[in-house]
């Protein structure tokens, strides 16, 4: 009888070890696009022509703990001292961030596009939500005002995961002008904790899920909180979101604008859902963006 109570006990151990492991795979090692996968989405969904007369420079940079970065350099076809670099969403890939690059080369910005950590060409990694990807992008700035000697000015546009790692960065203060965050999260437990409600899941798993992650990979959900690099940012940010984003919630970029120190705007773009907002309104995204850059004096 005690061995058969032994072996129930190993057996559910082993369970729920499983349970664990399989909750921060699920988390934060995700299906990502390949090159060619992203760049034919972007084709279906919107005019990526201009991309193929670009002049671009291909090139790696060294993230965080040596971590290599593949980076691809957009020139701007006029002679322009601004620089724009731009962070994708989750499962995604730089060439998820063309859809903001046809904007910026317009308004007179040259454009940098990267994979994030464990995305595109780069080696597989797990995604850390921000920790781990903001100290990339910390690296890949140092290397853009090393690089191109006549930057004068140099903004960050972030959407979703690229949102959350730009605002997670400026933790670090770096030397950037200017954000923009595009339906970011402030806290991944919140958009965790709806994704289990609507799959009508007990909180166990959420609980589960940030243990796995501890375990497993060494970062826990509660880790994870863009809003609290914010607390004393003075970098102006604007902040748009999907009206009807019910992914990762409007109320997230609402929250962040209200604890920012410096200049920021916030608007939803009506009947656009989750990182859908410059391809469901283009014109009304561009009329922000750009009246946001007038009104910080980087337009």
């Amino acid at each position: 009888m005690i061995k058969v109570c032994i072996a129930v006990i190993l057996i559910l151990a082993v369970l729920v070890f499983l349970l664990l492991m399989g909750l921060a795979g699920m988390v934060m090692t995700g299906k990502r696009q390949t090159i060619e996968e992203a760049f034919a989405w972007q084709s279906d969904h919107y005019d990526t022509s201009f991309y193929e007369g670009l002049q671009k420079e291909d090139y790696t940079v060294e993230g965080d703990g040596g971590y290599k970065l593949h980076v691809q350099y957009l020139q701007n076809p006029l002679k322009t001292d601004k620089y724009m670099i731009i962070s994708h969403g989750y499962t995604d890939n730089r060439m998820g961030s063309l859809k903001y690059a046809a904007m910026y080369l317009d308004l007179g910005y040259h454009c940098i596009i990267y994979d994030l950590r464990g995305h595109g060409k780069n080696e597989s990694a797990p995604t850390t939500y921000g920790i781990l990807e903001a100290k990339d992008l910390l690296c890949l700035i140092k290397d853009t005002k090393n690089r191109y000697k006549d930057l004068r000015i140099l903004g960050l546009h972030g959407e979703s995961l690229g949102s959350a790692t730009t605002l997670t960065c400026l933790k670090y203060k770096p030397q950037v002008d200017f954000v923009v965050a595009d339906c970011g999260f402030s806290d991944l437990e919140n958009v965790l904790r709806g994704g289990f409600q609507s799959a009508h899941l007990p909180a166990f798993f959420l609980r589960a899920a940030s243990l796995g992650m501890k375990m497993r990979f060494h970062y826990a959900l509660e880790e994870m909180r863009p809003i609290d690099a914010l607390s004393d940012n003075t970098l102006p940010i604007l902040f748009l979101h999907g009206a009807s984003d019910d992914f990762i919630l409007p109320k997230n970029s609402k929250d962040m604008a209200e604890v920012t120190k410096g200049y920021k705007e916030i608007h939803l773009i009506e009947g656009a859902g989750h990182a859908e907002s410059v391809l469901h309104a283009p014109k009304e995204y561009r009329t922000y963006v750009e009246a946001y850059l007038k009104s910080i004096g980087m337009q």
